[in-house]
């Protein structure tokens, strides 16, 4: 297949101390191996603001917008695939990530696959939040591949530069970016023929 496939790597957590940047070096890695070319959204580093009005609200012309919505919005658009690494609070999606996902239109994402990288330091691997991100990809557009990649006790899986602790690590990796791959080859190659409805 020609050219590379264009990923977004979305960290939904911003707290101190958070485990998820670990886990997104691990995937950005793993994504890179495979020849994506990787955005990464980290709402901290960003800045990323509390959204009071998502981008679109600005009209077609998105005439007023502040420039932090302008420019990530390409991204958004741009991406064939969407790898989301989140937290999980109170058995739920972290508010950053869901204010971050939220500034940008559902047209921005629709027709596209996602993957869905959970974590927790208990031992279910944040997988009520997983559960809660099926949810917001499918009314998104941009539904999520059938394996998510949940990682318990993420605090003894991986150290500060996001090396694996351990062999599931790799194995879980793969298992999700497979499908994910496969599925953004299969709807970019749809959309570029066909395109989308409008």
């Amino acid at each position: 297949m020609a050219g590379k496939l264009k990923v977004l790597l979305v960290l939904g957590t911003i707290r101190d101390g958070r485990q998820g940047l670990r886990v997104a070096k691990f995937i950005r890695r793993k994504l890179e191996e495979r020849n994506f070319d990787v955005t990464f959204f980290d709402p901290l580093e960003m800045n990323f603001p509390m959204i009071t009005q998502p981008v679109h609200f600005y009209g077609p012309e998105r005439k007023g917008a502040p420039e932090i919505l302008l420019e990530n919005e390409k991204h958004v658009k741009e991406a064939d695939a969407y790898v989301i690494v989140s937290a999980e609070y109170n058995h739920n999606i972290p508010p950053a990530l869901t204010n971050l996902l939220d500034a940008f239109p559902c047209s921005a994402y629709s027709f596209k696959p996602s993957g869905l990288v959970t974590y927790s330091m208990g031992q279910f691997g944040g997988m009520r939040a997983a559960m809660a991100l099926r949810t917001l990809t499918g009314e998104l557009g941009c539904l999520s591949v059938s394996n998510i990649f949940g990682i318990p006790t993420v605090q003894k899986a991986f150290d500060a530069e996001g090396n694996p602790q351990n062999d599931h690590m790799e194995s879980g990796a793969k298992k999700m970016l497979d499908q994910l791959e496969w599925m953004a080859w299969a709807m970019k190659n749809h959309r570029d023929k066909v395109g989308v409805p409008s």
